[in-house]
């Protein structure tokens, strides 16, 4: 029966048709790399190479692709429009900058995961995140000093996107807290990363903050490898992103992620499998904080 299955999703992949196109600024004309790139309302999609140029397998033409990059006004456009896709800057806001001097005397690691499993997820590029609430104990550590990710990546230097998210009136994940891209890139292996975040001068806000790890569907981080069809005896390629992060079970109801071009809220009693409505799986993720 997997056989069967397997074959039949080989066939479907192959059926697709390649959409390629290029993304752009609006203003000055120069390409845009890493842009999250999302089938409107599916769990399917890709992401720009560093070059601004992208490609997608895709069957209906009838679809709308989602662009999303930080620093963007997010857009979505038909498929036969997306030869050359502008993006326009956002006009940034910035609060006011605030100098103190930071001790760094202390420091304190919150959301260590008691377990973790690999999970993956090859179809979209999508943002899984972690919520870590402001805790009074943090009030002596505001600062983040450091991101740790468990991740696992059959290549040297896979590179990933990592945000940072303030919490929004509704309880989903709202304004990024960073201006640019947080872009890093974990070698060969199983390996827990911590990630110097200092220079940015984040501080735990007081509602708690959402971490997100993106995985980028480009050409650098995929490892292709021919699987035989055994319906067709035809060996046919497929490709694989990396790095993989590890996840943990938490009791939680339910779970966030950027999906299809936006943020989904999803219940864990909507879910067909029982055992996963005892709770749900996070990024295997902890935040360093200091003084």
């Amino acid at each position: 029966m997997k056989n069967c299955l397997f074959g039949f999703l080989l066939i479907s992949f192959s059926a697709l048709a390649q959409i390629k196109g290029a993304v752009k600024d609006s203003i000055d004309g120069k390409p845009i790399p890493y842009v999250t790139i999302s089938v409107e309302n599916e769990n399917f999609g890709t992401t720009s190479e560093e070059n601004g140029t992208f490609k997608i397998h895709i069957s209906d033409k009838s679809k709308k692709l989602v662009f999303s990059a930080l620093g963007y006004e997010r857009k979505t456009v038909s498929i036969s429009e997306v030869s050359e896709v502008r993006l326009k800057p956002t006009a940034l806001q910035l609060d006011e900058v605030v100098i103190s001097r930071r001790l760094e005397t202390r420091q304190k690691e919150i959301g260590e995961p008691e377990n973790a499993i690999l999970e993956t997820f090859d179809k979209a590029p999508r943002i899984d995140i972690k919520f870590f609430p402001c805790e009074p104990s943090y009030k002596k550590t505001r600062y983040l000093k450091q991101v740790a990710l468990v991740t696992d990546s059959k290549i040297n230097s896979a590179t990933f996107k990592i945000h940072f998210y303030c919490v929004g009136a509704d309880g989903y994940p709202g304004e990024e807290m960073l201006e640019k891209d947080f872009i890093v890139a974990v070698d060969k292996g199983v390996s827990k990363t911590k990630f110097n975040v200092s220079k940015f001068n984040l501080i735990m806000p007081k509602a708690g903050l959402f971490v997100g790890f993106e995985k980028l569907m480009i050409e650098k981080n995929s490892v292709e490898k021919m699987v035989m069809n055994y319906n067709t005896n035809e060996a046919l390629p497929v490709t694989t992103y990396y790095p993989f992060i590890l996840y943990n079970h938490v009791k939680r109801d339910f779970q966030f992620a950027f999906i299809g071009g936006k943020w989904i809220r999803k219940s864990n009693s909507d879910q067909d499998n029982p055992a996963a409505k005892s709770g749900t799986y996070e990024p295997a993720i902890t935040i360093i904080l200091t003084n």
